[in-house]
Parts: structure tokens; sequence; C-alpha cells
């Protein structure tokens, strides 16, 4: 069935497709059966439920968020910081509380008080803009992907210097690249088994729907940085054959939406790609988001561009070679593309030198607002986790017990693990941890594990796509044991607890389901003097 949909989806293209009719009907109507959802159906001869299955899914189509004015960001940094209610309390003074809603993650971590309005996201502080400036810095003498971009005709130049394009392939291959995203699978083999497909059509599509609280590495690429993003699609399509480029943004992210494609209009009219192509085509398309964590996921992402309700396919096949309508398509995020600028001018052999063997390359990370110096920082792989924190961030403005590092689905570092851990995936893979988007939230010394992994399973069970049982399920029932620990007193069986984590682990489709137990585990071992209390035995952690 899926495939039937996906070809009446296709033949309209990208222009105007079915997600962005869909996307636009719901945000006018006044309800999910809204009459201006009928259009969808009818251009696009697809049936009332499934348009209705779609729109329902995102948050910012619900009848919920519409009778909403502004939304406090609920991501893990706000919510350690103690500055959710601090904003909350200064948007009451201007919205009844029925106006008030949440949002995920807006990418602003590092000064946890901005909140969402009609007119983009602002600061709780005075009401205005919130600063898209933020501090930046490097310990690699010629960063990668925070250099200024410079002249933009000279910046995109560098595609004349591989007229043969395995020559960049083979550039790539010896950077030894590996996906940014989180997952660290090398870049160079997407490409490649893209490149071998046979097909008619090829895409490319990059993931800029970072949702990670604590993350906004990719954020500020695309405001800051744009051209090293659509660089990197462009070349990977020359490299592949594709000649489509689309960018995914998060609708959490507005001004990085308007500011890409300020960047495609300028390319357009100064025909800069035009002019190194000789003849060729390569287009690209901005599509915004309507709110799903979820999208983050490759497969879920390619089933919302094409219309579909974003549930997470199974695999194989792979994207690579069964992505976007079926095409093959190389699907990676925004900082990943943003490396390709570098490797391609400077040689994979310069930039493979800045990390280490395996995890070659520098890696930006992101520090949150309990930093002395929070920002964005390009680090070189390998680097000692305790100099991230203690030298480049400066250390934190009060104690802290724990870190989170890669989001929801990372690993919770405790204080006494810094010193063992350096910035690569190896080292946090080695320690039982998950480097992922490397996005670090500072959990404070008297902020509660147990509200912090309850907080875990309801984001788990509100962003699930609902596919499999084991996430779906799973986070309902591990939200209801913690808090009926926390707040009622009701001990959780150990072992119910365990078989429950095995479950989602092994039985879910993707890393939503199958990722929470880490972080749930981490804390088990190093806070259990904390959790015990919670639990009908002793567990098997240390602190």
């Amino acid at each position: 069935m899926s495939k039937n949909l996906r070809g009446l989806s296709e033949r309209k293209g990208l222009e105007h497709g079915l997600y962005e009719e869909i996307a636009t009907a719901g945000s006018k109507g006044q309800g999910l059966n809204d009459k201006n959802l009928e259009a969808a159906i009818e251009r696009f001869l697809v049936g009332k439920s499934l348009v209705l299955g779609v729109s329902s899914f995102y948050d910012f189509l619900s009848a919920e968020h519409r009778g909403k004015k502004v939304f406090v960001c609920d991501g893990t940094a706000c919510l350690t910081s103690g500055r959710q209610e601090v904003v909350k309390e200064s948007l009451l003074e201007r919205y009844r509380e029925e106006e008030i809603g949440t949002v995920s993650c807006l990418g602003h971590c590092h000064s946890n008080t901005a909140y969402l309005g009609d007119h983009g996201v602002l600061s709780a502080e005075d009401h205005k803009p919130a600063d898209k400036k933020i501090f930046t810095g490097t310990n690699a003498g010629n960063p990668a992907l925070i250099a200024p971009t410079g002249k933009i005709s000279e910046y995109y130049s560098v595609i004349n210097e591989y007229e043969d394009r395995s020559g960049a392939l083979r550039e790539i291959e010896l950077s030894g690249l590996r996906g940014r995203g989180g997952a660290g699978f090398p870049f160079h083999l997407k490409v490649k088994s893209s490149q071998e497909a046979k097909s008619d059509r090829k895409y490319v599509v990059c993931n800029a729907d970072e949702g990670d609280p604590g993350a906004f590495s990719d954020k500020w690429l695309l405001e800051e940085r744009p051209h090293s993003v659509l660089f990197g699609m462009l070349m990977t399509g020359l490299i592949t054959g594709a000649d489509t480029g689309v960018i995914y943004i998060r609708g959490e992210y507005p001004g990085a939406v308007g500011i890409v494609k300020e960047a495609i209009l300028r390319l357009d009219s100064e025909n800069i790609v035009g002019g190194l192509l000789r003849g060729s085509k390569f287009r690209f398309y901005v599509v915004e988001g309507s709110g799903a964590y979820i999208c983050g996921e490759e497969t879920s992402l390619l089933n919302s561009l094409e219309g579909l309700r974003p549930e997470v396919r199974t695999r194989p096949p792979f994207p690579a070679v069964y992505g976007l309508f079926g095409k093959p398509t190389v699907l990676s995020n925004v900082e990943t593309f943003a490396n390709l600028r570098y490797i391609l001018k400077e040689g994979g052999a310069a930039y493979a030198a800045l990390g280490t063997e395996k995890s070659p390359g520098t890696k930006l990370v992101c520090l949150d607002g309990v930093f002395r110096r929070p920002g964005l920082y390009e680090v070189k792989m390998g680097t000692p986790l305790k100099e991230v924190l203690n030298v480049m961030g400066g250390g934190t403005r009060y104690p802290v017990k724990a870190f989170q590092v890669g989001g929801p689905l990372g690993g919770i570092v405790p204080a006494s693990k810094v010193d063992d851990l350096t910035l690569d995936f190896e080292s946090f893979s080695r320690e039982g941890f998950l480097l992922g988007h490397a996005g670090i939230v500072s959990v404070p010394e008297d902020f509660p594990v147990i509200k912090l992994l309850e907080h875990l399973f309801e984001f788990t069970k509100k962003e699930s796509c609902g596919k499999c049982f084991p996430c779906r399920i799973g986070s309902i029932r591990g939200k209801e044991l913690l808090t009926g620990a926390s707040e009622s007193g009701e001990k959780i069986d150990r072992q119910l607890f365990e078989d429950l984590l095995e479950t989602m682990q092994l039985g879910s489709l993707c890393a939503l389901g199958g990722g929470l137990p880490l972080p749930i585990r981490n804390a088990l071992q190093y806070f259990s003097r904390e959790l015990d209390g919670y639990f009908t035995s002793k567990t098997y952690g240390h602190e």
C-alpha cells in the first residue's frame, strides 16, 4: 500500500508536494477534518484517511497547538537548568495559562530563555527576537566547519578541481568521514552505494530535523554557514548522479528556514551553480517540518517528505538504494554535508589528521547555559572530555553531578567519569556511553535523577511514531512505573523494569525506543544510591 501511495505522491514531485499541501491546509484549518484538506485529497487522488492520518501526526497541525499563542521549550537543558518555570512566569504576565503551550527544543540551550511566538523565537528576558549570535571556539588550527565562508563564487569553485567525480569520492573515503548525526556510519559508503545504484532519478536529502535537546550545531550551521551545507549536498549529487537536493528543516528553527532559502536564491540569482555545472542542473528544495522529533530518523523523514504518515520504515532496503519516492538517496545530516568542502579543498588526509584513526576529523560540541562559556565548539576528535568542559567551556557555574551527552537517547555520564573519556566514538562506546550529536546537557547536583528518567520516558512517549509496540507501549509503562515510585511510593520491581528495558532495546524498530535504555541503565549503574529507594531490590551498580 505504501508503494502505491508513494507513487501517487511522486507524480506531483516536490514542488507543492503532498506533505506541504497537507501542512499548509492543517495549519490554516480549524480542525483536522477541515475543508482545506479536501484540495489535497482531490489533487493527489488519495483517501481522506491518509490525509487525516498525516495531519494528525504533527504537533504543529494539532487543534491543541492552534489554540496556543506562545510555546515554552520543554527540552532537557531547559528542564535541568530550572529556567522553564522562569520563562513561563514571564509569559504569564502577558498571556493566559491556556494560551501557553510547550514545544520541543528550540536550539537555544546556551541561554535557556527562548520561547516560540508568532514572530519566531523570542527571549523571555525582553520579549524581543532571541539573539542568534553565540560564542564559538575551536582547538583545531585550521577548523573545517566554523571558518568564514568568504566569497561565494570562490567557495564553490572547488567543484572545478573535481571534473573527475571519482576523485572526489576517493578524497571523501580517504578522509574517513563518519556521519555526524549520531550513528557514525562511514559517509563514503552511502555515497558509493547510491552512485552504483541503477535508477532514472536520484536524490540527496539533508536531515536538518535536529531535535536533540542540548544540540544546536545544525541550527548554527544553517544560519551562519548555509553554503557549507549546500556545497556538500551539491557535490554529493554530482558524484552520485542526483539532480535534486532536499533540505528538511525542523519547524522549531524558523530563522534557519528563511536563511537557507535566501542562500539558495543567491546561488540562482548569481548563476553560481549553473555556471559551474555547464549545462547540467541541480535544484534545491527547502521543506519545513511541522513538529515531530521522530522525523529526525531517516526513514521517517522520507515518509514525511512523501506526504505519508512519518512512521519508521523497516530496513533493508536502505535509503541509499531505496529512498525518497523509492529512488536511490544519499541522506545525511547537516554537519556531515558541511565537512565536504574542507575535505575537497584541503584533502582527505588533512581532514583525517584532525582526529583519531577511527574517528577522523572534528566534531561540533554544544555546551549548555550552565557552563561559564556556553556555546558551540569545533573540537578535534580524541580531545580529552575534561579539556572540552573545563578549559574550552570554562567549567560549570555551579556543582554538576552528571552530563547527558548526545541528546535524550545519549548516555548519562557521571562527573566522576569525565576524566576517563576522550571526545570520539570509540571512547564513549567503550565506557558504555554514546557520543551522538555531542550536545552536552548538565545535570545539577540537586536535580533528582528520578525526575530526569521520568522526563526521558515522557519524551519517548510523546515523540514515538507508534509503529512498534516496544517503543509505543514501553515508553508509557516506563513513565508509569517511575511516576508511581516518585509520587506515590510504589516500589518498582527490578526484574520487571529490566525486562522492559530489554524489550525496548531489542524490539524497537529505530533508535528512539531502542536507544532509551542506554541512559536509563547509566543512571541505574552510577546513581544507585539515589535510586535504590525506588526499587524492590538493590541495583547492580556503583557510584
